[in-house]
């Protein structure tokens, strides 16, 4: 008899009062002024002629980047200012994605340990909570010959393979250690290295 009682107390429980249709119109209310708000924002934005040429007049991407910039702690204009198309997709500055990372608080600055050639390196942070060092994979020239990277014409790495090296290497590490910063957005660098690559 005491379990039949609890069942029809539950049940009762469950039947929704008087309040509860007030509190969600309450909360469809809120959400709805919250959407046009960020519309409105976003409309601004896209107007605008500090917006960068990508985004200018495209309320969509904008709002996305808003998104973006939300979760990341932002400002929207400098995700969009940091994110550039590649071939119709969009990716991130090396040099934002390493800023990113840097800011969180959670590891320490991003170090870089290239051999005496030059010719290799891996990033390095510690993550500070534990003490615990984060090592990334090791990029290296030969990796970059190897996966078609350095031989398009234009190149970085034929006149500058020691930043790309760091870049490489940062963009792995983030990439593995903090995936919810990079958004699975490439660098812009990976962008064009495979597209061209390919």
């Amino acid at each position: 008899m005491s379990e039949l009682i609890e069942q029809v107390e539950q049940q009762f429980d469950a039947v929704p009062t008087k309040e509860e249709p007030t509190r969600s119109l309450a909360l469809v209310q809120a959400d709805t002024a919250r959407f046009e708000l960020q519309q409105r924002e976003a409309k601004l934005l896209a107007a605008s002629k500090m917006t960068p040429a990508a985004f200018r007049g495209n309320v969509a991407d904008v709002v996305v980047a808003m998104s973006i910039a939300s979760r990341l702690q932002m400002e929207p204009l400098m995700i969009m200012q940091n994110m550039h198309e590649i071939n119709g997709k969009f990716g991130f500055s090396a040099q934002f994605l390493i800023a990113a990372f840097n800011k969180t608080g959670r590891f320490s600055t991003i170090k870089y340990e290239l051999n005496d050639e030059q010719t290799s390196c891996v990033a390095v942070t510690t993550e500070l909570a534990s003490g615990t060092e984060i090592r990334g994979p090791e990029i290296t020239v030969a990796m970059a010959e190897a996966e078609g990277w350095a031989s398009k014409r234009g190149s970085k790495w034929k006149t500058m393979h020691t930043h790309m090296l760091r870049y490489r290497a940062a963009a792995f590490l983030i990439r593995t250690t903090a995936p919810e910063i990079t958004f699975g957005f490439y660098t812009t660098d990976e962008l064009k290295d495979v597209n061209d690559a390919s």
